[in-house]
């Protein structure tokens, strides 16, 4: 279940590579993109130009280097040529990689175009609901502190968490031990020890939590129609706290 030093540093290497992918859609309006043209970018810049492997491609049956799972979409959304972002979307784009042998996996919710002030706010919020979570990773802390600080900030601003899908540990395999839900009590669950590796992925929905999936078997869209949102990070508990292997250029670890 731990990872050696050594591992954490290739997995690292990963999450940089991941994190680069990232910069280069900031870099797109992505309005008026097929989200399917979104991931033949993507897989065309994690394999010619990062010379890695988009590790979601063949994992369960799965065809595509990238989940696209827009506004009312809670996650597992498969890419389409028809399905058009337009202005007032919100999308979120589930990369993982592979590079020499260890994954990296982390996905980011964007803002297309002109977005209402309620859609914004629940962006918002679940990236501040994520860095929560991550914020009590360190040895000796429970995978229930997660959960609750995620929760707790959900619900303080008036959002609910999914319960079916949770973050996981990670490392060769896409999906490891343990699972890591996002809520829960304090105190309580899998204690952390340093070495450990494994992803922070909340998904935060304005109405209700229930979820459904939909006829092609992936897709799970909010059962009310609301909006969702979602970010993820691999972290590894490290001697002292936590080490986000996934972070952005843009990004700094909150105080």
């Amino acid at each position: 279940m731990t990872k050696r030093p050594e591992e954490i540093a290739l997995m690292a290497e990963s999450g940089q590579l991941l994190a680069d992918v990232f910069g280069y859609l900031d870099q797109m309006s992505l309005i008026g993109m097929s989200t399917m043209q979104v991931n033949d970018l993507v897989d065309s810049l994690i394999v010619n130009e990062l010379n890695a492997c988009p590790a979601s491609k063949g994992q369960y049956g799965y065809a595509y280097a990238l989940n696209s799972s827009r506004n009312n979409v809670v996650c597992h959304g498969v890419p389409s040529t028809t399905d058009i972002l337009q202005s007032g979307d919100i999308v979120n784009f589930d990369i993982t990689l592979e590079k020499n042998g260890y994954i990296a996996d982390s996905s980011k919710t964007y803002l297309v175009g002109e977005v209402s002030p309620l859609a914004k706010r629940l962006v918002q919020v679940t990236y501040e609901a994520m860095w929560k979570g991550i914020k009590t990773v360190r040895p000796g802390a429970r995978l229930g502190d997660v959960g609750h600080a995620i929760e707790r900030h959900a619900r303080r601003n008036g959002y609910s968490v999914v319960r079916e899908y949770c973050g996981h540990g990670i490392g060769r395999e896409m999906h490891e031990e343990p699972q890591v839900l996002h809520w829960g009590k304090p105190r309580t669950g899998l204690l952390l020890r340093e070495g450990m590796v494994f992803t922070i992925e909340p998904m935060i929905n304005q109405g209700r939590h229930s979820v459904r999936t939909e006829e092609d078997g992936w897709t799970v869209v909010t059962r009310d129609g609301q909006l969702s949102a979602q970010f993820e990070h691999t972290v590894a508990v490290t001697r002292n706290g936590v080490q986000v292997l996934t972070l952005r250029s843009e990004e700094r670890v909150p105080n």
